[in-house]
């Protein structure tokens, strides 16, 4: 459906990518990754025609439509939201239009030609029944009803939404102008949970092809099956989802740094020769033979990986028991009531995610436990020595624009050393000069990652977060898991991120029509607990409460997981075993070898050991040997490698499918 081959594309001295070639098939589903500013988004551009490649050809299969959704929308018009999808539509709406004015046409009491414009009519309505035309609102409800909206927004004036709304709205026009190819940048960045999840269902059904731009990892696993990745210039291509990219990208890397060292000790060794025989005439020609050698050779570059530094935030003083009460609140915005009778208690140590479709009350009960927002009823009790910190977005207006990086983080950390404070920062991603760049230099996820540092540092107990991924990659997504992971306090945070939720969670919330149902365990007891949308069906591993009582879980469904987990652990081991032991012998075995190695190249680097032509013979006929050798057991140790992680990527997919069938 469309191929490049060898595009480049330049700013300035700055290469996005050189000779990059690749196809997209009709119905792939590719992810496009890479670090801000690698040229993702220029990508998506040169793919929808809106920028071309300054070297190489991008060919496109005639009739082919594409759909982009951007993350930048422009202000929408005063039409209701059906009425404004559905124009979207643009070849079913421009029928419906041609067949609205042959009909006026033939009302006319005077018309004189009748039958052309009954058989014109004929055509038209046969074309607009074959583009889905009257099936066309329907599929706009459900699609808009994925997509969270009610049933009274329909008739709405789009221009009435908020920013995140009226993205769900072009996507839910672009899913209805159904293109051959969906270009996706940051597609989840406004969906909640259930959203998400009814999105990830239409794209694994729809007929076209999909490329997507995305740091909700949980998405991308399961959505793709291909990688595009942008980095260090190139495009590099996986057949597989995200988890499993990482996975051999880094098994790669891995090989890479064994082959990069084995031939950085080649070089060094040829180097140690010429620096030894230079001088001597003797050998001058095998001296200028291992130079021009050297000068040939091929060096294995080693991709640089994200650093992943761990460093031990300030530990925040012990709070009580129960850390905050909400008894008997009511709060309500004009004639809405968000809560009417709010009943919740976070105890020390608690992970608290909560989560529920957009408009539930999740931010409002956020805001409340934050105490940042009045209402109008009940009591809001901090437990003792409790000290909150609120997270959102509007934080980073709050940053001084004016300020350094460092200068921001030392505001709050007045205590710690400037070693100390670039430490932290380093964690952030801020490193060398980048601590001294201003505040109002800064990109949005760049600014993120600062507010992040600056409430991290601070010695609070209790942290109350409202979508902190929001602008940030998935090393900063990563940065900050191990950063709450490493916090001490108790925790309750808002995110879309799958990933996180379930890395991070230890308990559940779900904001329910005014009502927080609370599931003890992670997200994925979660998943399975829940059952489907409006009633908690109990599972293995965990129990959910709420006002109206509780559940106990069967323990059948509990049984039959654990013996599938057990016999896939019973797989994974017999696998593992065998190929771990093997592993490790080629280790000892690589050394000695390369050990006895350097001994042989001792004794023919040394003019003496020539005086005796059969220890001269032997001792290179036993240099060639060990060479071979260290050849054959390293090719040994990336293959068993090799089939190691493999069925450890086995082992893990399938343990996500017995979660995700238990759900």
């Amino acid at each position: 459906m469309l191929s490049a081959n060898l595009i480049s594309k330049s700013f300035g001295d700055q290469v996005l990518f050189d000779n990059a070639s690749f196809t997209i098939g009709p119905r792939d589903r590719i992810a496009l990754i890479g670090p801000n500013g690698s040229g993702k988004t220029t990508l998506f551009n040169m793919l929808a025609g809106r920028a071309t490649p300054d070297s190489g050809e991008l060919s496109l299969r005639k009739g082919t439509t594409i759909g982009f959704l951007e993350q930048e929308i422009s202000p929408s018009s005063g039409r209701p939201l059906l009425e404004h999808v559905l124009h979207g539509a643009t070849r079913v709406s421009g029928l419906a239009h041609r067949i609205q004015l042959l009909q006026e046409e033939l009302g006319r009491p005077d018309n004189d030609s009748m039958d052309g414009l009954l058989r014109q009519l004929g055509e038209l309505q046969h074309q607009f029944e074959a583009a889905g035309g009257y099936d066309l609102e329907h599929e706009a409800k459900i699609v808009l009803g994925g997509l969270g909206f009610s049933e009274t927004d329909l008739s709405r004036p789009v221009s009435e939404f908020s920013g995140g709304w009226l993205m769900r709205a072009e996507l839910a026009k672009l899913l209805l102008l159904n293109p051959d190819m969906l270009l996706l940048d940051e597609p989840t960045n406004h969906l909640d949970l259930e959203s998400c999840i009814w999105f990830e269902n239409y794209l694994s059904s729809y007929q076209g092809a999909v490329l997507v731009i995305s740091h909700d990892r949980a998405f991308l696993n399961r959505v793709v099956s291909k990688i595009f990745a942008l980095e260090q210039q190139s495009l590099l291509l996986h057949n597989g989802n995200y988890d499993n990219y990482v996975t051999t990208r880094q098994r790669d890397i891995e090989v890479l740094e064994a082959t990069a060292d084995r031939q950085e000790r080649k070089i060094q060794q040829e180097m140690r020769f010429i620096e030894r025989f230079r001088a001597k005439n003797t050998k001058a020609t095998q001296v200028q033979s291992r130079i021009k050698k050297l000068e040939k050779m091929e060096r294995v570059s080693v991709p640089r990986a994200s650093a992943r530094i761990h460093f031990s935030f300030p530990a925040p003083p012990r709070s009580g028991e129960e850390v905050i009460r909400l008894a008997h609140i009511r709060k309500a915005y004009g004639s809405h009531v968000v809560y009417q009778d709010l009943n919740l208690t976070l105890r020390r140590g608690d992970r608290v995610a909560l989560v529920g479709h957009n408009g539930a009350g999740k931010t409002t009960l956020l805001r409340i436990l934050a105490g940042v927002l009045p209402f109008e009823r009940g009591e809001r009790v901090l437990g003792l020595n409790v000290r909150p910190a609120y997270y959102a977005q509007y934080q980073l207006e709050l940053l001084n624009p004016a300020h350094t990086v460092m200068e921001e983080l030392r505001n709050v950390a007045v205590d710690q050393s400037e070693t100390e404070l670039r430490t932290i920062l380093g964690g952030f991603l801020f490193r060398g000069n980048d601590v001294y760049k201003r505040v109002e230099v800064l990109s949005g996820g760049e600014k993120s990652r600062l507010a992040l540092a600056k409430m991290l540092t601070q010695r609070t107990n209790l942290l109350l977060m409202d979508e902190p991924t929001n602008h940030l990659d998935i090393p900063s997504r990563e940065i900050l898991t191990d950063a709450l992971n490493s916090y001490a306090g108790t925790l309750c945070f808002i995110t879309h991120d799958r990933t996180l939720i379930r890395e991070i969670a230890s308990k559940i919330i779900e904001v329910r029509e005014g009502h927080p149902v609370v599931y003890e365990g992670d997200y994925d007891s979660y998943v399975q607990l829940r059952g489907s949308p409006g009633e908690a069906v109990p599972a293995s591993g965990g129990k959910a409460t709420s006002q109206a009582g509780k559940s106990k879980a069967p323990r059948d469904t509990d049984r039959d997981r654990k013996r599938r987990d057990g016999e896939l652990r019973n797989w994974f081991y017999r696998k593992r075993a065998p190929l771990e032991q093997r592993i490790a012998e080629i280790e000892v075995q690589i050394p000695q070898c390369e050990s006895e190695l350097h001994e042989a190249n001792l004794l023919l680097a040394n003019p003496a050991h020539y005086s005796d032509a059969t220890l001269v013979m032997q001792t290179v006929e036993r240099k060639k040997h060990l060479e071979d050798r260290v050849e054959s057991l390293t090719t040994e140790w990336e293959r068993l490698f090799h089939q190691l992680e493999d069925a450890r990527s086995h082992f893990e997919q399938e343990r996500e499918r017995v979660i995700v069938a238990d759900s």
